[in-house]
């Protein structure tokens, strides 16, 4: 079954065979621009849930640019954005993630001098409902909600496989396991999108197994939707859905990752010709 034009119809990834439901995440003609650098040209495609969907290009296409974009970091000048059937042309990043929209950064910025679980329960912040007051007297409800934090945390830590080093500073760890730690913390903002910015940079290949393992993981396991940028096409043309190529700003291609590999401009562009 192929994945069809209509965005309310259930269809089978022809890539993965993962079933994928209704268009959750619509970007419509977006445009972006930096005084007279145009960064984005009118890009349109979309996300289904359940899907994990790649968008890649080379350097300086605008694909970090793209997801500054969702996830409201920069406010475009023309196009929308649609997010389970609400469109907006201009979001903030806390809208955003109460929406159920996380990101991590290519750059990693965590807090290294906090431990592990405290990194993570960073990313409980959104949920939690106490006064600051409440939680620094660690009173009553306060720290119940506390103690319910702290166990979803705990979940994830066991998740990403990092118990053995749940109260080490995260600046101690190894890069790869600060990129896990990373993931968790976005994980644990229960999002119902995941943005991931080249989450494999930098590492060797046990990491980068290890974290596409945990990105199929948290795909099937909590049926979270991802969107992440990446520059080893083994890795795109393995776990992607699909795969949405930029080039200087434009969309040049589009499609399941058979198609993309094939596509001439994708090939000129960036794949380069093969003898």
């Amino acid at each position: 079954m192929k994945i069809v034009d209509d965005p309310g119809v259930v269809a089978a990834s022809p890539a993965t065979g993962r079933k994928l439901g209704e268009v959750i995440l619509d970007v419509r003609n977006i445009s972006l621009a930096f005084g007279g650098v145009k960064a984005l040209t009118d890009i349109s495609f979309d996300v289904r849930e359940h899907e994990v969907r790649a968008i890649i290009g080379p350097n300086g296409a605008g694909k970090s640019s793209m997801l500054n974009c969702i996830n409201g970091v920069y406010q475009p000048q023309q196009g929308s954005i649609t997010f389970r059937g609400k469109t907006f042309h201009h979001m903030k990043s806390r809208q955003v993630a109460e929406m159920g929209i996380a990101r991590t950064f290519q750059n990693l910025a965590l807090f290294k001098g906090m431990s592990v679980l405290d990194n993570i329960m960073t990313g409980r912040n959104l949920r939690i409902r106490s006064n600051l007051l409440l939680q620094a007297l660690r009173i009553g409800p306060a720290e119940r909600e506390e103690m319910r934090h702290r166990e979803a945390v705990e979940r994830i830590i066991d998740f990403l496989e990092i118990q053995a080093y749940r109260k080490t500073p995260v600046g101690q760890l190894p890069y790869g396991l600060q990129k896990r730690v990373d993931l968790g913390r976005a994980l644990a903002m229960e999002p119902q999108v995941l943005l991931l910015d080249e989450p494999m940079a930098g590492m060797n290949l046990e990491e980068k197994q290890d974290m596409c393992r945990f990105i199929l993981d948290v795909n099937d396991e909590f049926g979270t939707t991802v969107v992440l940028i990446e520059h080893d096409m083994g890795v795109v043309m393995d776990i992607s859905d699909r795969v949405v190529v930029l080039d200087y700003g434009k969309k040049i291609g589009d499609g399941a990752p058979d198609e993309v590999r094939s596509n001439p401009d994708v090939i000129k562009a960036y794949l380069g010709t093969t003898h």
